[in-house]
């Protein structure tokens, strides 16, 4: 088994290019249903999550 690659919401921020502000309102609202972890006060983000919620909003568009 490895070990997740826990990431801050900084650092998250950064991989999917929003503001820690977005993830923060995600995390307070459950609108986006994106997963993070809780240890203690801390707040981190598994690296794969975030890579698999990506792949969950992709929309394709037929071109007519």
């Amino acid at each position: 088994m490895t070990t997740p690659k826990l990431l801050t919401p900084d650092e998250a921020a950064k991989l999917l290019r929003v503001s820690p502000s977005f993830l923060s309102n995600a995390r307070c609202t459950g609108r986006y249903r994106l997963p993070f972890v809780k240890i203690g006060k801390a707040v981190r983000y598994r690296e794969d999550d975030l890579l698999a919620w990506i792949e969950s909003r992709m929309q394709c568009r037929e071109v007519a």
